[in-house]
């Protein structure tokens, strides 16, 4: 279809019942396109940067009875490179017309899509780039990997009036095509480069350090190096298949993007930006269904490098808001990203001309067994009862360079939550001369010269919560020995304390170890059968350190990060962690805005921002390619329900759960019989 066509068509979604928080469809973005593009605003030199559904204003019953009332609009976020200007529009969709135009001065955009396949061109027939490559006896220019990192920040020069959108490329070296690149960093090499004329504006060199010697692959395509030294012999031959099976299909429902499973239901986005996220989160209970989660997304990351030489100090990237987690989404391939039954979403995003690119297979969908729920044996009458437990996963992987990122969001059928980050992918390496036995500074050896800089990854994900409804209180609980000597005589009891937050000049809080601290999202006017109010826990999995230090330019650009949870009041304007535009910018922005009014969180609509973080400290086990490592949170009830919510899961069929118990004790081999 032309964008003629598309301009001549009549209403986009008159032909598709879309409920309002479904994403844009394909002929939907196009549309919004065709409108800017037929309007006076369009120039030559205007790019669609992103382009995703404009999300109608919250309701007071947190769902939309009346999906035909609500128009459907596309927020568009474009960049004129001529003008320096980034611009955004919303667009009704359905009249076909602008509902509004607001320029962004002073602010960079992420990356448009030809950013990210041009840059390795340009910079490869660079003459200062070519020179600084002979100085280090490489003349075959065609292996050299190129990636565009974003420009981070060096200093006032990074961003000025007039200033052009900037990246700084690393170059890497294959020693064969499609051989693992990142084997061979070229250190001490620096290109700065003018993203709007797509031109090198500068070369640095820092001096020539020997491309390391061994080549780090792990494909079987590669399974020797040019030395003919094995990556591995062969494959193991003990792995015996695993079949994951449910003749009667999955326990889950798909209407659209809505998802039903058990006592669950759920509605999945997309956009370019944030990738996956999830909406009107809800639990049957005793046939009420009750919210929990109104928005679930993550807000912004950052990587950065804790390393002081010249390739690498400045290593500091958002790859949300500089990139974008939908732009980078895989194609997920069953058997080896998913297993078992599978339900997919495909993820449909927009190029700079404005037309619909489809990632199919973006989102994956199953079940997972994840062992016992509950068991209890009677050890009098040897009476087993023993229920297993079973999630629903709603996950994303995106290749952002050379890591790999999997999100994934598990619903448990004890009604709890479980955001889980899954971190894989490729090292970004360094060169560097060492004596056998030794180490560099500010990183470690991972293979014959070459190391991994220290670094870490902080990711924080937006919780816009509803427990049983809007109307919700947040609590910082801790664990302390009793105060009052005269209650602990023996001194060993303990206490609780639950100290309110107040208001957003108090919503920047820190994880106590010491204290086994836990954050409550509670609803005063709701209240269980014990009198008490309903409430979900935040419970942190993995805390690192925050290594980032006041004075370094990230420390400012990543503000979110100097605390584990944020609370804010409901703001619809405010979702992103860092602000809505941090490429190429040092000023403050996000959270630290966003709690400057104090406004007052008691028993209001509240917004949980909880950062986690993974701390980086890499192993030769994580070279050639890095096993997945982990990290994640959980939101569990804490007085919601009356009892267990996962009382009525029904037991095992027996033949599931009775054979091969030779050798087990009497009290289980006794559930045969």
């Amino acid at each position: 279809m032309t964008m003629e066509d598309i301009a001549l068509s009549a209403d986009p979604t008159a032909d598709v019942h879309h409920y309002p928080l479904d994403p844009l469809s394909g002929a939907e973005i196009e549309a919004a396109a065709a409108v800017i593009t037929a309007s006076e605003y369009c120039t030559p030199t205007l790019k669609f940067v992103m382009i995703q559904l404009a999300e109608p204003a919250k309701t007071a019953t947190l769902t939309f009875d009346d999906t035909a009332g609500t128009p459907r609009c596309a927020f568009v976020t474009m960049y004129d490179a001529a003008a320096k200007m980034i611009y955004e529009a919303v667009v009704d969709l359905t009249a076909r017309v602008i509902d509004s135009w607001t320029p962004i001065p002073g602010r960079f955009p992420s990356y448009l899509v030809e950013h990210m396949t041009g840059v390795e061109e340009a910079v490869r027939e660079d003459p200062r780039w070519q020179e600084a490559m002979r100085k280090r006896g490489v003349t075959d220019f065609s292996l050299a990997m190129i990636d565009p990192w974003p420009a981070g920040y060096y200093g006032a020069q990074d961003h000025y009036d007039n200033s052009p959108l900037i990246c700084r490329p690393l170059t890497f070296m294959r020693a064969a095509p499609s051989e693992h690149g990142y084997a061979r960093p070229v250190e001490g090499l620096i290109v700065t480069f003018d993203l709007d004329a797509m031109k090198v504006i500068d070369v640095e060199d820092h001096g020539v350090v020997p491309l390391p010697p061994t080549a780090g692959n792990y494909s079987e395509k590669f399974m020797f190096d040019e030395n003919n030294r094995p990556a591995f012999t062969q494959f193991r031959d003990d792995v015996k298949p695993i079949e994951i099976t449910q003749p009667d299909g999955p326990s889950f429902t798909v209407d659209g993007w809505r998802v039903q499973w058990q006592k669950w239901s759920l509605r999945i986005g997309f956009n370019p930006r944030e990738g996956i996220t999830l909406h009107e989160v809800t639990y049957t209970d005793r046939g009420v269904t009750r919210p929990i989660l109104y928005r679930g997304s993550l807000s912004e990351m950052v990587v950065p490098y804790g390393d002081s030489s010249p390739t690498h100090w400045n290593k500091n990237v958002f790859d949300m808001g500089e990139v974008g987690m939908g732009f980078s989404a895989n194609p997920l391939t069953l058997g080896c990203d998913c297993l078992g039954e599978i339900h997919y979403f495909d993820g449909t995003v927009n190029d700079s001309s404005g037309n619909a690119v489809t990632i199919p297979n973006a989102i994956c969908m199953h079940e997972e067994d994840f062992g016992i729920s509950w068991k209890h044996t009677d050890f009098r009458t040897e009476e087993v009862e023993v229920r297993r437990s079973r999630r629903l996963v709603i996950s994303m992987i995106c290749t952002v360079g050379n890591y790999e990122y999997g999100f994934f969001w598990y619903f448990y059928n004890d009604a709890s939550i479980e955001v889980e980050v899954k971190l894989s992918g490729v090292l970004t390496t360094g060169a560097v001369e060492v004596e056998p036995g030794e180490q560099p500074r500010w990183g470690k050896m991972v293979a014959p010269g070459i190391y991994g800089p220290n670094h870490q990854h902080f990711f924080n994900f937006r919780l816009d919560m509803s427990i049983d409804g809007a109307a919700n209180s947040v609590y910082e609980v801790d664990s302390v020995p009793e105060p009052d000597p005269a209650l602990n005589p023996h001194h060993n009891a303990w206490i609780t304390q639950d100290t309110l937050v107040a208001s957003e000049a108090e919503g920047a809080r820190d994880w106590n170890w010491s204290t086994g601290r836990y954050w409550k999202v509670a609803n005063p006017s709701k209240k269980n059968e014990l009198g008490i109010p309903v409430a979900y826990k935040l419970v942190p999995k993995d805390v690192v350190p925050v290594m980032v230090q006041e004075g370094s330019h990230i420390y400012d650009r990543a503000r979110f990060l100097q605390h584990n949870l944020w609370v804010t009041k409901y703001d619809p304007a405010e979702k992103f962690a860092a602000g809505d535009y941090m490429y190429q910018s040092a000023d403050v922005q996000g959270l630290p805005e966003f709690v400057a009014d104090d406004a007052p969180l008691e028993n209001t609509d509240v917004v949980l921002w909880y950062t986690l973080g993974a701390h980086h400290v890499v192993r030769p086990e994580d070279w050639p390619v890095m096993p997945c490592a982990y990290t994640g949170f959980h939101l569990k009830p804490i007085g919601f329900f009356d009892g267990n919510p996962a009382l009525d899961l029904p037991p095992s069929p027996p033949k599931a759960c009775h054979a091969n118990h030779v050798g087990l004790p009497v009290a289980e081999r006794a559930l045969e019989s």
